[in-house]
């Protein structure tokens, strides 16, 4: 491990994080419309549960 610094001699820097970034906001991107197209509404199912516990 103390000559890990070396992967920056093989690799530009801004490019491994421009990289990085872009594949990270892809994810997010990605996770978010799969979690839209379930139909699942986090709202509703707050409501109800918060509902139920009042009863």
């Amino acid at each position: 491990m103390a000559k890990f610094y070396k992967i920056w001699l093989i690799f530009d820097p801004r490019r491994v994080f421009v990289a990085q970034g872009v594949f990270l906001f892809l994810l997010a991107v990605m996770i978010h419309l799969v979690v839209l197209s379930n139909g699942v509404n986090w709202f509703e199912i707050a409501a109800q549960n918060h509902a139920s516990m009042l009863e």
